[in-house]
């Protein structure tokens, strides 16, 4: 199912990657779902993950087993906004926040809030992140 926005947003394939048997083709984002894929890729991506773009990602990895306190939550905050500065120039950060979930011993749920420069839309993307790698699957946007 290809989703119809305006082309100054982009299109790039869908994440996760899926085929579609009928056309024989990519399934394909575009516009603030491209938007939205894009950072939850980025995100999941560590650096040095990617060979022909070893600078594209995110350093969260090196945050696994840490302690939870404000030294850790600020830094998040800091590779977060950086990774988006460098490597999503369609939109404008407005907030990264970081909290720990009550429910599940571990996770943080780090929460991308921004604007869409183009089109002026507000949204905010949620990434669970595990403290304790392998603990719980991570699943797409």
């Amino acid at each position: 199912m290809e989703t119809k926005a305006p082309s100054f947003l982009g299109t790039g394939w869908s994440f996760p990657p899926t085929f579609s048997r009928s056309t024989g083709g990519v399934m394909m984002a575009s516009g603030e779902l491209d938007i939205r894929e894009s950072l939850w890729v980025l995100l999941s991506t560590s650096l040095g993950e990617r060979t022909m773009l070893p600078n594209y990602g995110c350093e969260l990895r090196q945050m696994v087993f840490r302690a939870v306190n404000t030294t850790l939550t600020r830094q998040i905050q800091d590779y977060v906004q950086q990774a988006i500065l460098y490597w999503e120039p369609r939109i404008v950060v407005d907030a990264v926040t970081v909290q720990k979930d009550a429910s599940v011993d571990g996770l943080l749920s780090i929460t991308v809030s921004y604007v869409v420069t183009q089109t002026n839309s507000r949204s905010n993307l949620v990434y669970p992140f595990y403290l304790q790698e392998g603990s719980i699957p991570v699943t797409g946007p």
